[in-house]
């Protein structure tokens, strides 16, 4: 469906509100995975382990002290005590240094990353290049704290502009699209994504998948095979247990589909058995890529989440230790979500969104994409990692689902009484 230029033209300004929206907080957004990521994005440049630290260690840490700024300047018995950033700003890299030096004169130097934690934990980010491959241009041109703010703001405009794209193809109005784009960064989605972690490529790959999906059921098959092999093999870069849930969920997806077109009597469709077969191809690369490539095993995963990042014994019995876990997480999980129902409220509204109408079979895979963000969170059962990053992909349901729901709206029909009883559709487009 073509799209003209006005339409194009609020699709950017969209996108360039949600920027200037963004300098708001240009510092602050890193977590302790940040570090690893920028480290190795900057060994690649050629750096070695202590201009990669030095460089990490001040961008890390002058966002602790702006972030610490911020919190005392509205809080209501400090607000008008000294600045504490420079303090903390202090006192983080002197921490952060302290463990650097250690580890480096203990002989932890291999590697792209610079040993903020134990090397059995940093195997597991030298194990996905592809965020620091991304951040890399960035920091080059612009330096380490514009180019990672712009690395976020440039993903995360992207993954609004795919959702348009995704809406587009399936032939929703302009205006449902442009919902769409804008649910996208005002939701958890345009938050988490602006983060300097994995999650905004992990969203923007996954929505580029379902675009291929959405294309191979329109008819395009080749295309849409290209855009979901290649997102499985881009996303096995940047973190190949995504590939692997995303590969899964698709494939499970399209049987799903193949099934329900059977027993109706109808043709399956090509892009349907398309879609499917690449995501079972996905699954298989996944496992063998991970095996060649000795990326850590899902018990290796399970003894990080167990030990605190390795920093206790090993557990002996991980596997019933790690289902107790998961029974406690998801009843307390449930208990949080009910007092504030606002996530299961969207992920209702666009389930309902995506399963009605023509639409049902591209709606099947929304919910398989929708999916590996209850896997992530499935795979990481702490109920400590805030801000719902683990579990940000199940967002997706409601981009998505909600523009479908609202679609008849959007299109402006009212249907009016007419003259003998019978009913005109007026568009007030």
């Amino acid at each position: 469906m073509r799209n003209p230029p006005r339409t194009r033209t609020w699709v950017l300004v969209l996108a360039a509100v949600f920027a200037l929206f963004q300098l708001a907080n240009v510092t602050g957004r890193a977590t302790p995975d940040s570090k690893n990521y920028l480290s190795y994005a900057l060994s690649l440049r050629g750096e070695g382990k202590r201009e990669a630290a030095a460089a990490t260690i001040a961008y890390f840490c002058a966002g602790e002290g702006s972030a610490a700024a911020r919190r005392q300047s509205v809080d209501v018995l400090r607000f008008d005590a000294p600045d504490p950033g420079r303090r903390v700003a202090a006192a983080c890299r002197q921490r952060e240094w302290r463990a650097v030096d250690a580890r480096l004169r203990a002989g932890q130097t291999g590697g792209h990353t610079t040993p903020f934690m134990p090397e059995r934990f940093m195997r597991i980010f030298e194990a996905r290049p592809g965020y620091p491959v991304f951040l890399l241009p960035f920091l080059t041109l612009f330096g380490v704290t514009w180019g990672v703010w712009l690395a976020g703001v440039v993903v995360t405009a992207a993954g609004g502009v795919l959702v348009f794209l995704i809406l587009r193809t399936r032939r929703l109005p302009a205006g449902a699209c442009l919902t769409g784009q804008a649910l996208y960064y005002v939701l958890p989605c345009g938050t988490t994504a602006m983060r300097p972690m994995t999650e905004g490529l992990l969203l923007a790959l996954t929505l580029a998948a379902l675009w291929g999906c959405a294309l191979a059921l329109d008819g395009e098959v080749r295309a849409g095979v290209w855009l979901v092999g290649g997102s499985l093999a881009v996303l096995f870069t940047v973190k190949h247990s995504q590939a692997l849930f995303l590969g899964l969920c698709l494939a499970g997806a399209g049987a799903l589909v193949a099934v329900r077109q059977r027993r109706r009597g109808g043709p399956v469709g090509a892009g349907v058995v398309a879609v499917a077969v690449t995501g079972g191809f996905g699954v298989l690369g996944t496992l063998v890529l991970a095996r060649l490539l000795h990326c850590p095993s899902g018990s290796e995963s399970l003894q990080d989440l167990l030990t605190h990042h390795y920093d206790r014994p090993d557990r002996a019995r991980v596997w019933p230790e790690f289902l107790r876990l998961q029974g406690n997480f998801w009843v307390e999980w449930l208990r949080r979500q009910l007092w504030e129902p606002l996530f299961l409220a969207a992920l209702a509204a666009g389930a309902r969104g995506v399963t009605r109408g023509r639409r049902r079979a591209f709606g099947v895979f929304v919910l398989g994409g929708a999916c590996t963000g209850f896997l992530t969170q499935a795979g990481h059962p702490d109920i400590g990692i805030g801000g719902g990053r683990l579990i940000v992909l199940a967002w997706l349901l409601p981009v998505l689902g909600v523009p479908l729901l609202l679609e008849p709206v959007l299109r402006g029909r009212v249907a009016l009484p007419a003259q003998e009883g019978s009913v005109r559709t007026h568009s007030l487009r």
